[in-house]
């Protein structure tokens, strides 16, 4: 095993201020309202297989299929309905673990802005 040189250093970043990029939404997962979703990955694992990062969404409802997921909610509010499962409601601070392959549906009542580790 080699060690990586080129490692990203630590570092820390300011949420709320983050600029993101435009992450147009397949329009198929638009269910109501204009949702718009911008985000920005930190750090990608060499693999690919691990990403940490800032997302946002305005409000609206989406679906989704999920990753395997741990987020925080930084500012903003939704509902989160998993298929044959439980309805999680969200804000500012509650952390949430969302399983992969899981089928959701998002209402987002806030613009919700939230900080991820995806594992793929």
């Amino acid at each position: 095993m080699t060690k990586n040189t080129q490692a990203t250093p630590s570092f820390a970043v300011h949420i709320p201020d983050a600029e993101l990029e435009p992450e147009p939404l397949d329009p198929a997962q638009i269910v109501s309202g204009d949702p718009v979703v911008s985000g920005k990955v930190l750090w990608e694992s060499a693999d690919g297989k691990q990403l940490r990062g800032i997302w946002q969404i305005t409000p609206g409802v989406v679906t989704d299929t999920e990753a395997n997921e741990l987020f925080v909610v930084v500012s903003g509010r939704a509902t989160i309905e998993v298929e044959g499962g439980d309805v999680i409601e969200v804000g500012p601070g509650d952390a949430a673990v969302l399983r992969e392959g899981d089928r959701t549906t998002w209402t987002v009542h806030e613009t919700l802005r939230k900080a991820y580790h995806i594992s793929l």
